[in-house]
């Protein structure tokens, strides 16, 4: 064999490899892909019973239901549709009806949406930036309106 066709199986086999061990990641990481859905685009796409995914808007006033061991019911919005939520668990200090809320965990066959993980807004003019563009995509994001002004409109400010 020359030495130029040497080099040119060292390198295939180089690439081989790499492309191998990129595929390898991808599959191993496959299960901890999480994806982002707004109400309205989770009726829409409607994705498998069981798959993880987030879900962020805002919470429903009215909709907050407390049980005796943790668990919490309450529903999020974009206005447009609702995602029921029940959630067992310490929800952050900030949580509460009208803000912003992002909810991790995984949709039932009755599209029930169970979490393991709630995010509530952090100060008066924060938004989850997911949950901020789902907002916008919907038309209900108002730029400058103070959080308490309208049950769809948040601040200015996503970080």
């Amino acid at each position: 064999m020359t030495r130029k066709k040497r080099r040119l199986v060292l390198i295939a086999s180089a690439l081989g490899v790499l492309g191998l061990a990129i595929g390898l990641m991808l599959f191993a990481l496959s299960d901890n892909i999480v994806f982002f859905y707004g109400p309205s685009e989770l009726a829409a796409k409607a994705p498998r019973a069981g798959s993880r995914l987030r879900i962020g808007g805002l919470v429903k006033p009215g909709s907050l239901v407390r049980e005796a061991n943790q668990t919490v019911h309450f529903a999020v919005t974009d206005n447009t549709q609702d995602v029921e939520v029940t959630y067992t668990g310490l929800l952050p200090d900030l949580f509460r009806e009208g803000q912003g809320v992002v909810a991790e965990g995984a949709l039932d066959q009755d599209h029930l949406f169970h979490a393991d993980s709630v995010l509530a807004k952090h100060d008066e003019r924060y938004m989850p930036r997911e949950v901020a563009d789902a907002l916008k995509k919907k038309g209900l994001w108002q730029e400058g309106v103070s959080a308490g002004a309208s049950a769809g409109a948040q601040a200015a400010t996503v970080r």
